[in-house]
């Protein structure tokens, strides 16, 4: 019998473990996740970038949580060893449109407390990043790079130290709430616990299910961004990191540049439909998955209202030249020959059934479990403190 049973080995399902056991040393903790190592999936698969807390609602969970654990993350690296670099990135209003949404960036960064925010005319962005081209810019000094999966493996260790127990390569099959405790069958062994904590990802909202009778109304939609790198010969063209404004109607931040913490530099992300929730490539095929993403009322609702802008992704998806033309409209002198095959990562998406792309963390508790259904980008900067929020939750069960 464990106190706590963390389900889900990722950056925040990591976190969240260590937490408790640095808060509440006597509570024991078991995590289980199904991969045979840790941070497998969307943070093992994701670009590196420590985020500022720019983009998100002031007040929101996304800025509280990205703004307190950009804080306690750099300051784990610290006193950990890991490596990073706050090389501060620039946002690109490429057209005289784009404006008024640099504007509202602007004000929300100042909102949310970051300091040294400067508007950047054309020439001044050119001083930063010789090769970009826009109608006006910002410079964002708190963003860096990092690696998530050095981060995540170093919370592994941590938690282990402390008494903490994690296994892996076991799926979860089942999940039975008693009146006192809760079973977890998985393929490999039998579990009572007194607290389920799911931080499971792309498969969260199916662990959730199964900690509940009432249905969930939320369904994990899996996105996949595709990456390519620049040619070592060209990876002067990026100095650091360049961002174009986003489309304050879709969660997605559009194609950018991102230079590594281990060297090269990124070009990407585009946002498809995945075929399947760990679908990573074209060819990766669940036709049960991929039948429940589309017969899904709320995804149904997202298809038909941003049909034209899925088009366009899936068009960049197949066609190099088309990916090549977005990223120009940041760099003009990038060419197709300069692109080569990077990788890719599945985002999970939380939609309801009204079609509401769920922006902000969302976290689904009862009785016998919490559970973190929504934790996207920046949930690896806010990891720690994600892990907090939860980890409160939790400690307040065994007060």
């Amino acid at each position: 019998m464990t106190d706590v049973l963390i389900i889900g080995g990722g950056i925040v399902g990591l976190a969240t473990a260590l937490r408790i056991k640095q808060q509440r040393p006597g509570l024991s903790v078991l995590l289980i996740d199904k991969e045979p190592a840790v941070a497998r999936h969307q943070t093992g698969h994701n670009s590196g970038v420590i985020h500022s807390g720019l983009y998100y609602k002031p007040g929101s969970l996304k800025a509280t949580n990205c703004i307190r654990g950009y804080r306690m993350l750099l300051d784990f690296c610290d006193a950990e060893n890991i490596p990073y670099d706050l090389c501060g990135k620039i946002v690109v209003a490429t057209k005289q449109e784009e404006l008024p949404q640099l504007d509202v960036l602007y004000q929300r960064g100042q909102q949310n407390g970051l300091g040294g925010l400067k508007k950047l005319t054309a020439g001044e962005m050119r001083e930063i990043e010789p090769h970009v081209t826009g109608v006006a810019g910002m410079f964002v000094p708190q963003t860096g790079i990092i690696d998530y999966k050095q981060v995540s493996e170093r919370y592994a260790d941590k938690f282990r130290e402390l008494g903490g127990d994690i296994r892996l390569a076991e799926r979860v099959e089942q999940i039975t709430p008693g009146n006192t405790l809760t079973v977890v069958v998985t393929d490999k062994n039998r579990y009572e616990a007194k607290l389920v904590v799911n931080c499971a990802g792309l498969y969260s909202d199916k662990i959730a299910q199964l900690t509940q009778r009432d249905p969930v109304d939320v369904r994990i939609v899996p996105f996949r961004g595709e990456y390519f790198k620049l040619k070592p010969e060209k990876e002067y063209l990026v100095k650091n990191l360049i961002y174009p404004v986003p489309d304050p109607n879709f969660p997605f931040l559009g194609v950018h540049f991102t230079r590594m913490v281990h060297g090269g530099v990124e070009a990407g992300p585009n946002a498809v439909l995945a075929f399947q929730r760990e679908g990573y490539t074209k060819s990766d095929v669940n036709l049960k998955e991929f039948y429940e993403t589309l017969s899904w009322p709320g995804f149904q609702k997202v298809a038909a209202k941003y049909w034209q802008t899925g088009l366009g992704e899936m068009y960049r998806s197949f066609s190099k030249s088309a990916f090549t033309k977005a990223l120009q409209g940041l760099i003009p002198a990038i060419q197709e020959a300069d692109l080569v095959d990077g990788g890719a990562g599945v985002r999970a998406q939380a939609c309801d059934r009204t079609g509401g792309l769920l922006d902000d963390f969302a976290i689904l508790e009862n009785d016998k479990a919490i559970n973190v259904i929504n934790a996207p980008s920046p949930a690896a900067t806010s990891s720690l403190s994600i892990g907090q929020t939860v980890s409160e939750k939790v400690l307040a069960r065994f007060d």
